[in-house]
């Protein structure tokens, strides 16, 4: 059931252009883009940075434990960055590297950006904040 509602916040995210408002959690994404991209034996490398910002009135406690994790457009797991526990108002930036064959097209690379609560755990009925990237 929760696989089904993550999927459905990908899908309206990706409709909509737009990212996802966060549900629970506090934390939403403020921008994810890519930042350079460079080239090397038939590859380009994208810089992607992307910034989080805790939306809420706390500060999150010193044993959180939360991730962004980064997906595919089909739903695989490529990889994840670790987020620091943050205060409110706060923000936090990280990086990733995407590759691609030099010959492929602009517009036709789908990633999804999502934030991971692992501790504490957030309700059960909420859903990640969600961010797609098209490059």
């Amino acid at each position: 059931m929760l696989a089904m509602l993550v999927a459905a916040a990908v899908t309206i995210a990706q409709a909509a252009g737009a990212p996802a408002a966060p549900a629970c959690g506090g934390l939403a994404f403020q921008s994810v883009a890519v930042k350079t991209v460079t080239s090397a034996a038939g590859l380009n490398h994208y810089q992607i940075t992307g910034t989080v910002i805790n939306n809420g009135t706390k500060a999150q406690p010193s044993n959180t434990l939360q991730f962004v994790d980064i997906f595919t457009s089909a739903h695989q797991k490529l990889n994840d960055r670790g987020i620091p526990p943050l205060k409110p108002g706060q923000t936090y930036t990280f990086g990733y590297t995407y590759d691609r064959s030099i010959q492929a097209g602009n517009g036709t690379s789908h990633l999804v950006f999502r934030i991971d609560m692992r501790q504490p755990a957030p309700p059960a009925n909420c859903a990640p904040a969600t961010y797609p990237l098209t490059f």
